[in-house]
């Protein structure tokens, strides 16, 4: 079965049972968020969501390379005055069928409207979940690095004795740093926080996030010609950053609207990389209906 550049139509607990094992590099999601996107999705009850996700996640286990990663998009939602736990309780579960959580990244929305609530504040971030089936993971750092920063030019011009060693800390943390490491380098690794706006183009879609954010993730775990998964694929973009660095992409969904507007999504995107255009035959899209 031909999965590579293909869009599939239908429930990706069912359509992904028709994968081979170990077969894709990164998936990369955000599914549908307890009690929202009810006019396309149906909306899964907040105490539901977990035995309703579980399934999925068995699947995503099977078809993941040994060395492949998970990075799930996801946030609590308010429950009769507080936070439903059941990302938490996910993250649990997940474990418990032989995932390893193994990192949190926040996405920080840098463009979030003001607002306000009797008890709380504003959301302006979300959870990316890092799952992986082993310690050892394919993770490439040096694609997302960043620029060193104003602070280097002062800190790095002057630096005392202590600078050129591993200074402990203090506190007994264990943890340490030796300031002269960076001395001449114009970029440092990131932290685990990504800066992005929201999406501001209208995608057709309740929930759809920037482009960049599946591109940082995406440059981050895998290489050229790596296999990139959105389960949950809605408009598109985790496909669409894919083909645009040079990775295959597969995508599923249960609306029939989403496939289309993804679909016009990828040609237009190969209509603007030459490169990927010229190699046409090799990025088509159809659509599979599983049975």
């Amino acid at each position: 079965m031909n999965i590579d550049n293909q869009i599939f139509l239908g429930d990706c607990e069912k359509v992904l049972k028709s994968f081979p094992d170990n077969c894709v590099d990164l998936i990369f999601t955000s599914p549908p968020y307890a009690d929202q996107r009810k006019a396309t999705y149906g909306g899964i009850k907040p105490d539901q969501y977990v035995n309703w996700f579980m399934p999925k996640a068995n699947e995503f286990l099977r078809i993941l390379k040994p060395q492949g990663t998970f990075i799930l998009n996801i946030k609590e939602r308010v429950v009769n005055g507080e936070r439903h736990t059941y990302v938490i309780e996910l993250i649990l579960k997940m474990r418990e069928i032989g995932w390893l959580w193994t990192e949190e990244f926040i996405w920080h929305k840098k463009n979030s409207y003001p607002g306000k609530w009797p008890n709380r504040f504003r959301d302006n971030w979300e959870r990316l979940l890092q799952f992986n089936k082993n310690k050892k993971f394919r993770m490439y750092q040096e694609a997302v690095m960043v620029p060193v920063g104003d602070w280097a030019k002062d800190r790095l011009s002057n630096l005392s004795n202590k600078d050129k060693i591993r200074d402990e800390s203090k506190v007994g943390s264990g943890f340490g740093k030796n300031i002269s490491n960076w001395v001449g380098r114009d970029k440092v690794y990131p932290t685990n926080v990504v800066h992005l706006a929201t999406e501001c183009s209208n995608q057709n879609h309740s929930a759809a996030f920037p482009t960049e954010l599946p591109t940082w993730f995406i440059k981050l775990f895998t290489q050229p010609n790596d296999l990139v998964l959105d389960p949950f694929l809605g408009s598109g973009t985790t496909a669409v950053a894919a083909i645009q660095l040079g990775r295959k992409y597969v995508g599923i969904d249960t609306e029939q609207n989403y496939i289309e507007i993804s679909k016009a999504r990828l040609l237009d995107t190969q209509i603007q990389l030459p490169m990927i255009a010229e190699n046409s035959e090799n990025y088509q899209v159809e659509d599979k209906r599983d049975s």
